[in-house]
């Protein structure tokens, strides 16, 4: 059984049992909730049972249906999520789970892998140090934008150990692992895979059969993927952002957790295509892989030299996963982190009046809104990675430049003056003071 409480629109403070197997929610009356809201569609949203989880499915509404602020069409229901549509709004509990703040079985299991996180993400560590050697910030920031559940971009010069980082990532988390050369004849249904005409040997007749392409795993290795046309990076923007593949006129779901590192040589740009902002947008990181120190090359060298890498063992489990991934949700962040957080993002925006010197001068075009969910959810993820229940400024800050790199685009004065958008989020960052502790009394978590 499920309960939707609304918070806003014509039935806000109103509460409503969902009966299985679902209800569907519109201005229509044939609707099971009808909704007086002139921004509703007549059918614009259903919750559903399907296979023991509650699902909200977005009905092609002309105003889009959200969840937690995220744009959805399709989208598992979690107890406390938020669901916008129109200027209605409610919140989704599953009423045969215990309220919030009450230690049920579910809670106990999220606090104890919570626990073990610090051991865990240790072994993370040394199990993918067997392979590779240094480069722990790099790692850090690949489990960070797993946990998120998120997608990232490894920029790099070759041989840097880019694509054999991601396979034992995979190894060591116990993830289905394919991987895609993007080359210019790359095309999208090589990606996505593709209907094939073959004959039914029960009936006799013919019927089409997909077959999955590589794009069907948890986690894809897209190596160079600035080497393939916008028509076939496209194909991975659905992918990305709805967890879903289209191909003709059906669509298949794609398995959880499913991850997209991307790799991308930033010198060698002859016959290459620059991902559209709006593809480079939904990357959550944009993580810089850079030489190794002078003592780790020499241990790079000796050990692959002799053969003397070792194995690296699982670690994680795939449910255990996505357990982390849920419980990277339910972290509480403080008022005030957000809004350091905010902060950061609209300080990268020139036309505001209030902008930094430094984004007046350097900035030609600042971050998004997404950039503000993904510094909160990185932040989540390191503090989980770390043991920890609570999130900080300072996890905002380790999140920030990986999280605005790509998000922020110089102008000439900066070119001219060899300034990187990198080199403006760390000058934001020290010019963008931090909420003193005196900010944190009284406030409620969200």
């Amino acid at each position: 059984m499920a309960r939707i409480t609304f918070t806003m629109g014509p039935k806000s403070g109103q509460t409503f049992d969902v009966p299985e197997p679902g209800v569907t929610i519109g201005r229509h009356a044939t609707c099971g909730l009808v909704l007086e809201d002139p921004n509703v569609s007549n059918t614009h949203a259903e919750v559903r049972l399907e296979r023991g989880a509650w699902t909200l499915v977005d009905l092609d509404s002309s105003n889009g249906t959200t969840v937690n602020g995220c744009r959805v069409k399709a989208n598992l229901l979690k107890d406390g999520d938020v669901v916008e549509l129109g200027d209605s709004a409610f919140m989704f509990r599953e009423t045969d789970r215990p309220e919030s703040g009450t230690a049920g079985p579910a809670a106990e299991d999220d606090m104890a892998l919570l626990k073990q996180m610090t051991h865990r993400t240790q072994a993370i560590r040394h199990e993918v140090g067997k392979t590779i050697i240094g480069q722990r910030e790099v790692l850090d920031q690949i489990l960070m934008c797993l946990i998120a559940d998120g997608h990232a971009l490894l920029v790099g010069l070759p041989g840097m150990a880019k694509t054999l980082m991601v396979r034992t990532i995979a190894l060591v988390l116990d993830l289905e692992f394919k991987r895609i050369q993007f080359t210019p004849d790359l095309m999208p249904s090589d990606i996505t895979g593709t209907d094939v005409l073959e004959m039914n040997k029960g009936t006799g007749g013919k019927e089409f059969r997909f077959i999955k392409g590589p794009l069907f795993c948890n986690l894809l290795l897209g190596d160079e993927i600035n080497r393939t046309p916008p028509k076939t990076q496209a194909a991975l923007l659905e992918a990305m952002q709805e967890k879903r593949v289209t191909v003709g006129n059906r669509t298949y779901e794609l398995d959880r957790p499913f991850f997209v590192l991307a790799t991308q040589n930033p010198i060698e740009q002859e016959g290459t295509y620059p991902l559209p902002e709006a593809q480079l947008d939904r990357f959550m990181f944009n993580i810089w892989v850079d030489y190794p120190l002078e003592h780790e090359e020499e241990e790079i060298v000796g050990l692959t030299t002799t053969g003397g890498l070792g194995r690296p063992q699982r670690i994680l489990t795939k449910p255990e996963l996505l357990q982390l991934q849920d419980v990277v949700r339910k972290i509480p962040v403080s008022r005030h982190v957000v809004k350091y957080a905010i902060g950061l993002v609209r300080a990268t925006r020139p036309e505001y009046p209030t902008a930094p010197h430094v984004t007046r001068t350097y900035v030609s075009t600042g971050a998004g809104p997404r950039a503000g969910q993904y510094l909160v959810l990185a932040a989540k993820a390191r503090a989980v990675l770390e043991g920890r229940l609570h999130v900080s400024c300072r996890d905002i800050r380790e999140a920030a430049i990986p999280v605005l790199r790509h998000r922020i685009l110089t102008n000439f004065a900066a070119d001219s003056e060899g300034l990187k958008s990198a080199d403006i989020v760390r000058r934001l960052l020290a010019e963008i003071p931090q909420p003193g502790e005196e900010a944190y009394t009284g406030e409620t978590a969200r």
